[in-house]
């Protein structure tokens, strides 16, 4: 079968054609080469890798997601290697990094990414802050297997630690950043993730439990001074935001992620 073939038939069985593409790249070991395709669309492909091609694009088809299916996803130029073991790193969580680095913290500021999973926030933030001192956290030693791995590949530092949220870590951080579980138990939307850890999904029956958590435990570990910043849910800007100022955050506010929904929301430890 040539290339244009395969990918005529990976259509047939109902997979996009981006996906198809990065399917097919990967089976036949270019991930890197996406002209290659063009270039080579009357090219045979082997019997093994369209045996391999095939069942990848089966898997797709039933709702695995592409990155588990390549082991590969990019999050703010970095490319991560990924699994089963943590979440896929969305686009929307690049709204939080965006904000860490508009706040301008000084070359000592010591950051801790919570729930870090891949450890994208963590890596992305060391990547774009070199001079930072920052730490990865996951309550999962799986987890930070994955971290772990792709910090030694990307060549970054990080420190990374096994707890749950912030027992028994003392801190003082400039920053803190998270993206938590905050999807409520019996969500309809959990169906389509049933691929990915529910242990960094949901978050009881309205999924804020994590988020409580967090906005309780974060000013005794942040400098006078110090921002928390906060993914969460669609609809749950307005509650994150009541919750920050009750802990006595001040500048609470909210950033919208790329197509316009209210995506994190974070505060400031006051001076004093």
């Amino acid at each position: 079968m040539k290339v244009s073939q395969a990918l005529a038939w990976a259509a047939g069985a109902g997979v996009e054609r981006r996906e198809a593409d990065l399917l097919l790249l990967h089976a036949l070991g270019r991930w890197h080469d996406r002209a290659w395709l063009i270039a080579h669309d009357e090219d045979a492909v082997t019997d093994q890798a369209l045996h391999r091609y095939q069942r990848l694009c089966q898997r797709c088809h039933r709702g695995e997601p592409l990155a588990y299916l390549t082991g590969r996803q990019e999050f703010y130029g970095l490319e991560l290697h990924v699994d089963r073991r943590v979440l896929v790193p969305r686009p929307d969580t690049e709204t939080l990094v965006d904000w860490a680095l508009d706040l301008e913290l000084s070359p000592q500021t010591r950051a801790i990414d919570l729930g870090t999973g891949s450890g994208a926030l963590a890596l992305a933030l060391k990547h774009q802050r070199p001079d930072w001192a920052v730490s990865g956290l996951d309550t999962s030693s799986a987890a930070l297997t994955v971290a772990r791995a792709n910090g030694t590949r990307l060549g970054l530092g990080i420190a990374w630690m096994e707890a749950s949220w912030l027992e028994g870590v003392a801190g003082p951080f400039e920053l803190i950043v998270s993206n938590p579980p905050y999807i409520a138990e019996g969500d309809p939307h959990l169906p389509a993730l049933r691929h990915e850890p529910p242990q960094a999904l949901t978050a009881g029956a309205g999924g804020l439990d994590a988020l409580t958590t967090l906005i309780a435990q974060a000013p005794s570990r942040l400098t006078p001074g110090g921002w928390l910043l906060l993914e969460h849910g669609h609809r749950q800007a307005a509650a994150v935001r009541g919750l920050l100022i009750r802990a006595g955050f001040k500048n609470v506010q909210t950033r919208a992620d790329l197509a316009g929904i209210e995506r994190c929301t974070g505060g400031q430890r006051p001076q004093t």
